[in-house]
């Protein structure tokens, strides 16, 4: 049986596109009961209506505290029956009891290579600082930002003239292919999390065709479909 899964984000959702395509194709296990956001205007509700998914908006400034905001969304992703969820660009920070809800079964990616340069504007803060090497992270989430278990990271060259955006477009490619296979690895129970350490059980699984992906590094390797 799918692991029932509910996205939340905020705008336009092209990582929630890629786990769509790849949920439809047969290569993730994972049945997405529902699309949320906080912003009635996120594109990503569209891409989910268009494909038939439940979509819901929360918006934050309709409570008073993160705590009574925190109790919605646990509501409508408790509603929709999900096990699982994943955070696609989803820009309001978590309280301590969503987080403990879902303590091992809630993923988010970043657009940088954890610990390094956390936050919103982690692609041109790393551009700025001119760094070589940047990349993106899928980890678990915990109670601090972009602090979690890290499951997968992917690495791609920082050229010297790269601003944020530029840098951003090479690191998104590698998101849309990162992200659906960690969500079928937590989906088919094959990760586990000892400390900050994330295992992951092995598979009778051809690795995947990096052909065209241009200059990167994907650990754990990328497998057939990804």
């Amino acid at each position: 049986m799918k692991t029932p899964v509910a996205v939340l984000l905020s705008g336009s959702g092209s990582n929630l596109q890629a786990m769509i395509d790849k949920v439809q194709a047969g290569v993730i296990e994972a049945d997405i009961r529902l699309v949320l956001s906080n912003r009635a205007d996120a594109f990503g509700l569209t891409r989910a209506a268009k494909r038939g998914i439940p979509t819901a908006v929360v918006e934050h400034g309709a409570y008073p505290c993160r705590e009574a905001f925190d109790a919605a969304l646990l509501a409508a992703i408790a509603k929709s029956g999900a096990r699982v969820v994943v955070l696609a660009g989803f820009m309001r920070i978590l309280g301590p009891e969503i987080v403990s809800a879902f303590a091992g079964r809630m993923l988010n990616i970043h657009p940088a290579l954890l610990p390094s340069f956390p936050g919103v504007h982690g692609q041109p803060d790393a551009a700025r600082h001119g760094v070589k090497i940047s990349g993106c992270t899928v980890h678990f989430v915990d109670e601090k930002m972009d602090h979690g278990p890290i499951v997968i990271q992917a690495a791609v060259p920082a050229l010297a003239d790269d601003d944020g955006k530029a840098l951003g477009a090479r690191i998104l490619a590698l998101e849309h292919r990162i992200y659906p296979q960690a969500v079928h690895w937590l989906c088919t129970g094959r990760l586990h999390v000892r400390g900050r350490h994330v295992h992951l059980d092995p598979a009778d699984v051809p690795p995947a065709d990096m052909a065209g992906a241009g200059p990167c590094l994907v650990n754990p390797p990328l497998e057939q479909g990804f």
